[in-house]
């Protein structure tokens, strides 16, 4: 999710240095564009138009944008969560990309069927988590539940792509 990682950098960045530009990101049209993304995100990875590491990394990017604009008016000028949130979703990313995403080689059968199954049975599907996401958008006074929601969807992320890499190898 190369984009969600430069727009989470981007959004600690406007931050942390007052950066004029934050007025834009925090407006109703930031809002909108973020939400659409989003939404258009669920019904991409519903339908399997395209692969799913793109829909993951539109999604989470559209929410961070959604997030950014929609919780900030809410909060104080200089709430840290601003600046930490989004440097923590970068870092995950990386490092999940990084440890479990580039090393998917050494995924073991018994392992590989059990993601199967996971992802067969849907016991965790991804447009469930990514419409828990948009839903704790709306819950600001339960300020942990997003960046939990966003870290479970890190982790559906990194399940879903070895698996396809896995598949992709195999053929």
């Amino acid at each position: 999710m190369p984009l969600f990682i430069a727009l989470s950098l981007a959004f600690s960045f406007i931050v942390q240095n007052v950066s004029p530009l934050q007025s834009l990101l925090d407006s109703q049209i930031a809002n909108y564009i973020g939400i659409a993304l989003a939404a258009g995100s669920i019904a991409g990875i519903i339908l399997k138009k395209l692969m799913a590491k793109i829909w993951y990394d539109v999604f989470a990017s559209g929410a961070l944008l959604a997030w950014f604009s929609y919780w900030k008016p809410l909060f104080n000028d200089d709430s840290p969560i601003f600046f930490f949130y989004p440097l923590y979703f970068a870092f995950m990313t990386a490092f999940v990309s990084l440890v479990f995403i580039q090393r998917f080689q050494v995924i073991d059968y018994a392992t590989f069927r059990y993601m199967k199954s996971v992802i067969d049975k849907n016991k965790l599907p991804s447009w469930f988590l990514m419409t828990g996401v948009l839903v704790s958008l709306a819950l600001h006074q339960h300020f942990l539940l997003f960046p939990i929601m966003m870290t479970l969807l890190i982790i559906r992320f990194a399940l879903t792509s070895c698996f396809e890499q896995h598949l992709t190898n195999r053929s």
